[in-house]
């Protein structure tokens, strides 16, 4: 499993990753600032990345319908999906937490994201609730 940052959240997430022993890339380590969803899809798909972003909407599509749009859909299998999702307010500190309880959440399901999605929430309360659930490959298609 190797992980991909999306350019919305801190490159230290990726510093964190290495710790914990994953390969990880942030999309701007790759010289991919910028580009769009789908031509970063191309990228995660071709080579099998498992994807973290702080924009679930614009990759897993609607919450109460994932897979039926966003970047995702169609796609006939993928390494994963990890939405880190928080309120408006954001900050290094907390996308570190919401990656530690997606960390544990890896560890608790074997490493195995394969045409999965892991979302991690942070509530307006400061909860924070994960959720793992298939998206298989051509929803919405």
């Amino acid at each position: 499993m190797h992980l991909l940052v999306d350019e919305c959240l801190s490159p230290a997430l990726v510093e964190r990753l290495h710790k914990a022993g994953y390969r990880a890339a942030h999309v701007t380590h790759l010289g991919r600032r910028g580009w769009t969803d789908e031509a970063l899809m191309k990228k995660i798909l071709d080579e099998d990345w498992t994807f973290i972003t702080g924009n679930a909407f614009d990759f897993r599509g609607a919450a109460a319908a994932p897979g039926t749009s966003g970047a995702y859909s169609g796609t006939s299998i993928h390494a994963g999906l990890i939405c880190l999702n928080r309120p408006h307010q954001d900050s290094r500190a907390l996308q570190l937490e919401l990656l530690e309880a997606a960390l544990e959440a890896i560890d608790d399901v074997g490493k195995d994201l394969v045409n999965k999605v892991l979302e991690v929430t942070l509530t307006e309360d400061d909860q924070v609730y994960t959720a793992l659930y298939e998206m298989p490959g051509g929803w919405g298609k």
